[in-house]
């Protein structure tokens, strides 16, 4: 099959033949639809991760079509749709057990052990390393069934890829970590992919008012399309003070999806007495925080970092979808463009481009 490989780090994405090996276990084999770019596997692309050493097919944003289950999957039959998902769960760990797949104790469950089964990708025999038990940037794609969820077959591939991760993230993060109440007063701090889901799923709590702080304008503006009441370019506005007095004093509930220690910093002092702050992007050299233990004392504020919006793919993934043939969920906003399975290196410097949210691959 044909997939894009990353042969050396910053070397860019090279579309070459790779070897799928046939499902055993527990493994469904999909024929990609559609695949989204994600700025996580772009960092793995460019930096050294013992998990993912080169070769490596990466791409998690997965969209396709059961093509052939293992001996003892049970969830899917050829002709599911499904998406994709880089949260790999166990089923049996406490943290399973009690929904919280993300936390799950023993995600190794769901790879293949190559000395018993041989690796699932290769080429000219030698392994070929499958990015986050996905590698969706190809034309097939072998997973454990617990990494995959069924959508309907009327939700369109390129949206449906977006489910897995950004949509997860962004929208998990305010209805499953903060739990946003109606009424309640939000902000988030930058609104790229994760940060647009994570506006759109404010206005779906109910929540009184959303506030979108970025350094782009021409993000801002999509924000506005995606539910904010306001927006803020902190670029040209000090972000804290404007967002205090939009909303009287501070928000209820501050996500910070840029991850670095000054935008966790504004999310604090932008948060009213006994705010939350949701660490939710992590940028390269993101550096450490600094903390006034009396100042978080005495105003009972709390900090939470949240991973995949404290996802349980299989019961949000389908919520999210039904949001969206709904008409609740802006789906379509998010894809802004499509592109072959050649292009990878260009999407993702269209991706630089504020006007652009999200590429998918939509061409194999």
């Amino acid at each position: 099959m044909r997939a894009a490989v990353v042969d050396a780090l910053g070397g860019g994405f090279a579309l070459q033949d790779v070897d799928i090996a046939e499902p055993v276990g527990r493994e469904v084999l999909v024929e990609v639809r559609a695949s989204g770019l994600c700025h996580t596997d772009l960092t793995v692309a460019t930096h050294a991760f013992a998990d993912f050493p080169p070769p490596v097919v990466l791409g998690h944003e997965v969209a396709g079509v059961v093509a052939a289950v293992g001996p003892d999957a049970r969830a899917f039959t050829p002709g599911d749709h499904v998406v994709g998902c880089l949260v790999q769960w166990c089923g049996g760990c406490p943290a399973c057990l009690d929904g919280r797949v993300y936390q799950c104790g023993r995600p190794g469950t769901t790879l293949r052990d190559p000395g018993r089964d041989g690796p699932r990708l290769s080429r000219d025999g030698r392994p070929v390393t499958q990015g986050m038990g996905l590698g969706g940037f190809a034309e097939r794609a072998l997973v454990h069934e617990n990494q995959l969820t069924a959508v309907p077959h009327r939700l369109p591939f390129p949206q449906a890829a977006l489910l897995g991760c950004g949509v997860l993230t962004g929208a998990g993060s305010v209805l499953n970590g903060a739990r946003v109440l109606p009424g309640e007063t939000v902000a988030v701090i930058g609104v790229g992919g994760v940060g647009l889901n994570a506006v759109g799923a404010a206005r779906i709590a109910g929540a009184s008012r959303v506030v979108a702080v970025d350094v782009q304008d021409g993000t801002l503006r999509r924000a506005r399309e995606f539910g904010a009441t306001d927006v803020v370019n902190s670029a040209t506005t000090d972000a804290v003070t404007a967002v205090r007095e939009l909303t009287g004093g501070g928000v209820r509930h501050a996500f910070d999806v840029v991850g670095v220690a000054a935008t966790t910093e504004q999310a604090l002092r932008m948060t009213a007495l006994g705010g939350g702050v949701y660490v939710v992007g992590l940028a390269a050299g993101a550096g450490d925080l600094r903390l006034s233990l009396p100042r978080l004392l005495l105003e009972q504020k709390r900090i939470q970092g949240l991973i995949m919006g404290s996802g349980n793919p299989r019961r949000d993934i389908p919520r999210y979808a039904d949001l969206y043939l709904r008409g609740r969920l802006n789906l379509d906003g998010l894809v802004s463009r499509r592109i072959a399975l050649d292009g990878i290196d260009a999407g993702y410097t269209a991706l630089q481009d504020p006007e652009v949210a999200r590429v998918v691959i939509t061409s194999f």
